[in-house]
């Protein structure tokens, strides 16, 4: 074996052992600093300390869609911000005026989506009423 192909041998390990330092790390951080204690008070031994509060209601509750749509425009605009970034380092090197003209198209495309998602109601954050239970008659 080489020496060259000796060192490429080593950084692919190097990055793979990485790799599952960044995988399981989490995992192992989150198991050194939970809590071990639960709360002792009022009958509630098995749950958590969360943030010293009472919790209100069920966990399990349905979210509007909006907060959906609200979530994607979100993650649109940060992956468009990863497109920009790269485009901003290497602009005015060749093509200035295709660059510019480019990125003006792309920030116009985006600007029509925030209008598009405007006019479409995601940026209301409206509660809808909640519906009282039907009484049962009386007996």
């Amino acid at each position: 074996m080489n020496e060259t192909l000796g060192n490429d041998l080593i950084y692919v390990f190097g990055y793979c052992l990485a790799g599952l330092a960044f995988a399981i790390g989490p995992f192992v951080i989150v198991a050194l600093l939970a809590a071990r204690k639960t709360r002792q008070s009022a009958n509630k031994t098995g749950q958590f300390i969360e943030c010293g509060m009472e919790p209100i209601g069920d966990a399990w509750i349905r979210y509007s869609a909006v907060y959906y749509l609200y979530a994607l425009v979100f993650v649109a605009f940060a992956v468009d911000v990863l497109y920009l970034i790269p485009v901003a380092l290497i602009y005015d090197r060749v093509f200035v005026w295709r660059d510019l003209v480019e990125t003006l198209i792309f920030v116009g495309i985006l600007s029509l989506v925030i209008v598009y998602a405007w006019k479409k109601g995601v940026f209301e954050w409206t509660r809808k009423p909640v519906k009282a239970a039907p009484k049962s008659p009386a007996r």
